[in-house]
């Protein structure tokens, strides 16, 4: 049996689709909404970085939270050129992609690539039918880890009781003066 490999259509490549993108600036941060056709980032950052480097200059690198994307490259090509791809569980938002070029920092809320075209069509032109959606992903993560961060170093809600006095028995005085406890 011969096989026969057409080597010329191999080195082609069909051409990407445009990248679902609004620079539209949001609450919390945001510069813009990314909407990826698929959770692949070998297919969709091409695009989205190619896209950005038309208008803000060549992205240099895009990092991002591991939770929603399957694979994790270290990099993806632009037009020949590299783009380092990073990512980080506890300073990334899992709903937040951040891209870094000579020009700046721009950060992108994430829509997933299930979301319906009518919500994404909302969030896109920032005028989302729930500001919570909008808000909720940036702001509420960065309320979270001022909370952990409270949490950890110590600090802690109200407690349910005053603290007794060093050196005290532990028994308390009634607020009304009755008999102590």
């Amino acid at each position: 049996m011969t096989v026969t490999i057409d080597r010329t259509a191999a080195g082609r490549r069909t051409a990407l689709p445009p990248a679902r993108l609004s620079l539209t600036p949001l609450p919390g941060g945001l510069d813009g909404v990314w909407w990826p056709r698929s959770r692949a980032l070998i297919r969709e950052l091409p695009s989205l970085t190619a896209a950005l480097g038309a208008l803000r200059g060549r992205v240099t690198e895009v990092a991002l939270h591991p939770a929603h994307w399957p694979v994790l490259p270290h990099w993806v090509s632009d037009a020949g050129r590299t783009v380092r791809v990073s990512w980080s569980g506890e300073e990334q938002d899992p709903h937040r992609l951040t891209l870094l070029s000579a020009d700046g920092r721009r950060d992108l809320l994430v829509i997933p690539p299930g979301t319906g075209a009518d919500a994404a069509a909302r969030l896109m032109a920032g005028v989302g039918g729930d500001a919570g959606v909008r808000e909720g992903p940036a702001d509420g993560a960065d309320a979270r880890r001022r909370e952990e961060a409270w949490e950890t170093d110590g600090g802690a809600g109200p407690p349910s009781s005053p603290p007794a006095p060093i050196g005290s028995t532990g028994l308390r005085q009634p607020a009304d003066g009755g008999e102590r406890t």
